[in-house]
């Protein structure tokens, strides 16, 4: 290979990329949502400066079916998000994710800094129960139940749009090759291109174990305020960064 077919690839392997270059295009993308209220200290441990944590110590705890992820294929994933302030401009901090597949994890952390791990999430309908569950190394570490479909959103579509485009923020850490940080950054992104297909919100409840590799129950659960649930098209460009720890 020469240098330019070198800088032509979107990523490793060069024999065979694990992804190719963004945007990537989600179709029929469908979340379950349920926002707590947790312990100020601990969001603020898990909260990176100079993002300022929300003062309403809001939660949400997410899980997210993909069946037609252009680059990727077809996964789930799930984790933590917390609503922060940068700057003065609302946000979500994306604390902690798990999925099922490689190429989205390799790609999420390479390219926008996603905090993501392989692990085992399923969402699934049972009977008249949305179902949300993680497990990591066998042991299940989160589990979470919504009420099917109990109202709709549709008269209401810009509350779901507006939650979906909402400015999102990663912490971006790639070491150098002596294993010291060569990349610290926080990294923003805001999706686009949003065709919301349905949205509805119900009654929900959520378990969280400990764990010493999937921590998601650092962020304990005190008060579950609601659960929503939608399905969008939805395209995920690329990120900018909006602060640099190494500069």
């Amino acid at each position: 290979m020469n240098r330019d077919q070198i800088l032509a690839l979107p990523s490793m392997p060069a024999a065979s990329p694990s992804y190719p270059r963004p945007p990537f295009r989600f179709v029929d993308r469908e979340y379950m949502i349920i926002a707590y209220e947790s312990d100020p200290e601990a969001i603020r441990a898990q909260v990176p400066e100079p993002l300022v944590p929300d003062a309403s110590n809001q939660v949400y705890y997410e899980w997210i079916r993909m069946p037609d992820s252009s680059g990727f294929g077809d996964y789930t994933e799930s984790g933590v998000v917390i609503p922060c302030a940068w700057n003065g401009i609302a946000c979500n901090f994306v604390a902690q994710m798990y999925l099922d597949d490689d190429p989205p994890i390799a790609a999420g952390r390479e390219i926008w800094g996603f905090p993501k791990k392989y692990a085992h999430p399923k969402i699934e309908v049972v009977k008249d129960t949305l179902t949300g569950t993680l497990a990591y190394a066998g042991q299940t570490v989160a589990v979470g139940t919504m009420a099917y479909k109990h109202e709709s959103l549709a008269r209401d579509p810009q509350r779901t749009l507006s939650a979906l485009t909402k400015l999102q923020v990663n912490l971006k850490l790639i070491p150098d090759v002596d294993g010291m940080p060569k990349i610290a950054q926080l990294v923003a992104y805001t999706l686009t291109d949003v065709t919301v297909k349905g949205s509805w919100i119900s009654p929900a409840r959520l378990h969280l174990v400990p764990h010493v590799n999937a921590p998601v129950a650092d962020l304990p659960v005190r008060r579950v305020t609601g659960g929503r649930h939608f399905v969008a098209d939805l395209t995920l460009p690329g990120g900018r960064v909006i602060h640099d720890y190494l500069a």
